[in-house]
């Protein structure tokens, strides 16, 4: 069973939301919060294992209490899947670097949320159709090129190969196209990659490939 947690601080939003997930037998609302505060304090007594959160909240945004639930629950922290009504990149980017893992619109159509509510958990991340290359040209030009980190594991040249083809918005399938290899081979190298780096989904391995000099 997946838990869900909500937070808006619409009730009417959180209540809507919770009837479209409620209907799934494979998830769960295990509890609601209002403002980014809430939102932080919950987190720690309902162990969700995925949280929609709003963007702008009059008691506290989503961005920063993401960012306080990412840094204090580390590798164990849910995913967060930011929920909102606006469709700019400055609230996209700002999402992905405050560490969450998927940002939809909510407008989107109910399955959509289903859809992602399921992927962020299974460790996927997701970005809406249409603004996944926004993001990644943002990342490139807000970031430009730095050096390689110095990892305790380094990556391989084939690990480190299909991070930055994930970073340019290439699929498995394309990167295994691209590298002449299986797609099985492709999830393999960057299973491990993630591991190594410390990225949760390929969202946030994106976000580490543009932090790292490896977006080119």
């Amino acid at each position: 069973m997946i838990r869900v947690l909500l937070v808006d601080d619409q009730a009417v939003v959180r209540a809507g939301f919770g009837v479209i997930l409620a209907e799934q037998p494979d998830l769960e609302v295990v509890g609601e919060a209002g403002t980014g505060p809430e939102a932080v304090a919950a987190v720690l007594r309902t162990r969700p294992d995925v949280v929609c959160m709003d963007v702008r909240m009059p008691g506290g945004d989503g961005l920063a209490a993401t960012r306080a639930i990412v840094a204090e629950h580390g590798d164990a922290a849910p995913a967060v899947l930011v929920v909102t009504t606006f469709d700019l990149d400055d609230y996209v980017f700002g999402a992905l670097e405050a560490g969450a893992s998927g940002f939809v619109l909510k407008d989107c159509e109910p399955e959509e949320l289903v859809d992602a509510v399921r992927r962020l958990a299974a460790g996927e991340g997701l970005l809406q159709a249409g603004i996944t290359r926004r993001v990644i040209e943002e990342f490139a030009r807000r970031r430009g090129s730095a050096p390689a980190p110095d990892l305790a594991d380094p990556l391989t040249e084939r690990e480190t190969e299909v991070v930055r083809l994930l970073a340019q918005g290439m699929s498995n399938a394309e990167i295994a196209a691209a590298l002449v290899v299986e797609v099985t081979t492709v999830k393999s190298h960057l299973g491990r990659a993630m591991t190594k780096i410390g990225t949760r989904d390929r969202v946030q391995t994106v976000v580490w490939a543009h932090r790292n000099g490896l977006g080119g």
